[in-house]
């Protein structure tokens, strides 16, 4: 099952890339997609036919915007920061911890929180995610694990697990 999807999702990715449906093109890519399948397959996650649930693709089409918005408040919160110097910056490496359960649904956590401004995944140990924060603004582990991961977290176990 999984060389199967690993080669229907390689041959739409190579359709979606070269936006033609010439005979040519359409049989050097199911070559691609053969290859890519035969050699790469192992490499997807164990019940990948999972992933084509539609209540699955409805949370990530929510996950998109959702996750914009909070980057988006990230970059203005970065550019206040970088243009006031009244504003406090105490960066630093926190640990938080997640319930997420896959290592894609970690893949995908570690790569939102990468991709906010202001804070940087460093290292993932279990379910310990090791996190540099542009400004660390409690001690509490419980309260900066919801800000960090919370708010990512419930979208991505509905994804991914």
């Amino acid at each position: 099952m999984k060389w199967l999807v690993s080669l229907i999702a390689t041959l739409a990715l190579w359709i979606l890339l070269f936006w033609s449906v010439d005979l040519s093109i359409l049989g050097t890519g199911l070559l691609v997609a053969l290859l890519a399948s035969a050699l790469l397959s192992h490499l997807y996650p164990e019940n990948l036919h999972k992933f084509l649930h539609p209540v699955r693709w409805a949370c990530f089409i929510i996950y998109v915007p959702y996750f914009l918005y909070f980057c988006i408040k990230a970059n203005i919160d970065v550019m206040l920061r970088v243009i006031n110097p009244n504003l406090p910056i105490r960066p630093g490496i926190v640990k938080v911890r997640t319930t997420l359960k896959s290592e894609m649904a970690k893949t995908f956590l570690a790569n939102s929180i990468t991709l906010t401004p202001g804070t940087l995944t460093i290292d993932i140990d279990g379910q310990d995610f090791y996190v540099h924060w542009i400004n660390i603004d409690t001690d509490d582990a419980a309260r900066r694990t919801a800000e960090i991961c919370g708010r990512f977290e419930p979208l991505l176990r509905r994804i991914f697990e």
